[in-house]
C-alpha cells in the first residue's frame, strides 16, 4: 500500500473516531434526578393527564389507576421515582419497563392506555 493512501486512510480513521466520541458526550440521554432537583412527571390515560407530579415533593404512596375496560394499574412513587409496580395487562411490559429514567423512554401500558412521562415545570403547573 503506498504511503500517500495509508496517511489519508489514517486521517479517516483519526475523524470518524474523533466524531464517534463527540457523538457519545454530546448526545447520550438525559437521566433525571429527582435528589437534587425537581422532577415533573404526568401520567396520561386515553389521551388525558390524570395526574401532574413533582417527585421532589411527593410522598412515598401507590396510586391505582383504572381503564375504561375494568383493568388496573398500580402505580408507585417511592425515594422520588415513579414505577408501574403491579397490573392485571397480559404482558406485564410495564412493569418490567422499571422506574421511569430518561426523557426519551416513558413507562407505557398497551393494554390500558396509559403513559408516564417526564414534563416541564409550565406542563405540570
Amino acid at each position: 500500500m503506498p504511503k500517500g493512501t495509508k496517511i489519508c486512510l489514517a486521517v479517516v480513521i483519526l475523524i470518524f473516531a474523533a466524531s464517534a466520541v463527540t457523538s457519545f458526550i454530546l448526545l447520550r440521554p438525559t437521566k433525571r434526578d429527582s435528589s437534587t432537583e425537581s422532577v415533573y412527571v404526568e401520567i396520561v390515560q386515553n389521551n388525558k393527564v390524570i395526574y401532574k407530579l413533582d417527585l421532589s415533593k411527593e410522598a412515598d404512596r401507590t396510586i391505582r389507576i383504572t381503564s375504561d375496560g375494568g383493568g388496573w394499574n398500580d402505580v408507585r412513587i417511592e425515594n422520588g421515582q415513579i414505577s408501574v409496580a403491579d397490573a392485571d395487562c397480559p404482558d406485564h411490559t410495564c412493569v418490567k419497563a422499571g422506574v421511569l429514567k430518561y426523557d426519551y423512554l416513558p413507562v407505557v401500558c398497551l393494554p390500558h392506555k396509559l403513559v408516564i412521562r417526564f414534563c416541564g415545570e409550565q406542563e405540570a403547573k
